[in-house]
């Protein structure tokens, strides 16, 4: 019976250690040292309380875009209603939204990041939002955002 046990409890750890394993920055600037040091591009999730989950359940919340992620951005969720944040990040978030072009939330920008004698320049990829043709769907349009032909 312990046996059986210690497998189980194995099975389950497993399972929940790889389905946390998405990270999700929430200073702009740890992204922005992320995607200097890894040479990719950020996806910055801008989102608030009491938006649509819907993007965030059928879409950030599978294997696929687990896996996807992982090899091709930095991920950055900006909750732009978050109260416990610093009022400084709170600006800053709001210049960066306004910057992006981000009209409504839930929604995602696609950018790379180059940082020069101290001058962080952010240069937009494209935006994308929520769309319920599945997450395969998603990531086929954000690969072209990220690699346009």
């Amino acid at each position: 019976m312990p046996q059986k046990l210690l497998i189980l409890l194995f099975f389950f750890s497993s399972f929940f250690a790889s389905a946390q394993s998405i990270t999700w920055r929430t200073d702009i600037n740890d992204a922005v040292a992320a995607s200097a040091e890894k040479r990719k591009p950020l996806l910055i999730f801008f989102t608030g309380q009491g938006v649509n989950p819907q993007l965030q359940n059928e879409i950030f919340s599978t294997r696929d875009f687990e896996e996807w992620s992982r090899k091709n951005v930095i991920l950055v969720k900006l909750d732009l209603s978050d109260l416990s944040i610093p009022d400084q990040t709170k600006e800053q978030n709001l210049r960066l939204k306004n910057a992006f072009g981000i009209e409504e939330i839930p929604q995602v920008c696609f950018s790379e990041v180059t940082v020069r004698k101290g001058k962080t320049n952010f240069n937009k990829l494209g935006l994308i939002s929520y769309r319920s043709s599945g997450v395969k769907s998603w990531i086929s349009e954000s690969n072209l955002i990220l690699n346009p032909e």
